[in-house]
């Protein structure tokens, strides 16, 4: 699909966290827009102090079914100039953007159950992937891993917990790395989720997304379980602020 120009309106703005923000916008022109769960789109955004612009990628986390907004999630990375531009952003602003683009995205191949695991907004593009899967009827069984850092790093436990009840054939498990007194959850790095609960990857396909180090290990694990296919995309701060390697 091709590269396009998108006019939008910011529709609506939402912390999820202390500095975790969600920003949905509505599309003005083109009106809609047809992407794969997964991709993403780009903002060319000012440098300050510099002349030029760079270009700063984020990951589409509404469905693609909702063709008329584009959802995005993101941090607050102090001097980063994509986030500190979006961050500026109010309800009722206008921006623009390019995209769709990335080959990070749910595959058409519903002979294989869904392993999903994110760190951090990681959970971006898999949240898309999630939403589509129920969407067309949530046909295989699917399993999300997430890895955050401490409970007020928490987000979308409520519609991950509304999901999971609507459908007996997805689970998920948060893990804190680092978590405060009382947390009653699983503790440590998202890697020991997978090193404990994926027996066999046969029949299996996975999605990660989120830091390097993650990436490496989850996928030198699950390797060492046999073959299946493993889609990644790798957030780093390569710049002071997030960008992408698929």
């Amino acid at each position: 699909m091709p590269i396009e120009l998108f006019q939008a309106k910011v529709s609506r703005v939402r912390d999820l966290t202390h500095d975790v923000r969600e920003i949905q916008l509505r599309l003005i022109a083109p009106e809609t827009i047809t992407f794969k769960a997964g991709q993403f789109i780009s903002f060319e955004v000012s440098r300050q102090g510099q002349s030029g612009t760079v270009t700063r990628p984020y990951s589409i986390a509404s469905p693609p079914n909702r063709q008329e907004v584009v959802t995005i999630v993101l941090n607050r990375v102090s001097g980063g100039p994509g986030s500190t531009y979006l961050f500026s952003l109010r309800e009722g602003d206008q921006t623009q953007f390019k995209g769709p683009a990335g080959t990070f995205y749910l595959r058409e191949d519903f002979s294989r159950d869904l392993l999903f695991v994110a760190t951090g907004t990681g959970i971006a593009p898999i949240r898309s992937m999630l939403l589509n899967w129920s969407h067309r009827g949530a046909l295989v069984s699917a399993t999300l891993y997430w890895g955050l850092r401490s409970r007020r790093d928490l987000y979308y436990q409520d519609e991950l917990e509304t999901l999971a009840k609507s459908h007996q054939n997805f689970s998920f498990v948060t893990t804190l790395s680092r978590p405060e007194n009382g947390w009653q959850g699983p503790r440590g790095r998202v890697t020991g989720l997978v090193e404990g609960g994926i027996a066999s990857v046969k029949g299996l396909a996975a999605y990660l997304c989120g830091n390097g180090g993650m990436i490496k290990d989850v996928s030198g694990i699950l390797n060492g379980k046999g073959l299946c296919p493993i889609y990644r995309e790798k957030y780093y701060d390569g710049a002071g602020e997030e960008d992408r390697v698929t």
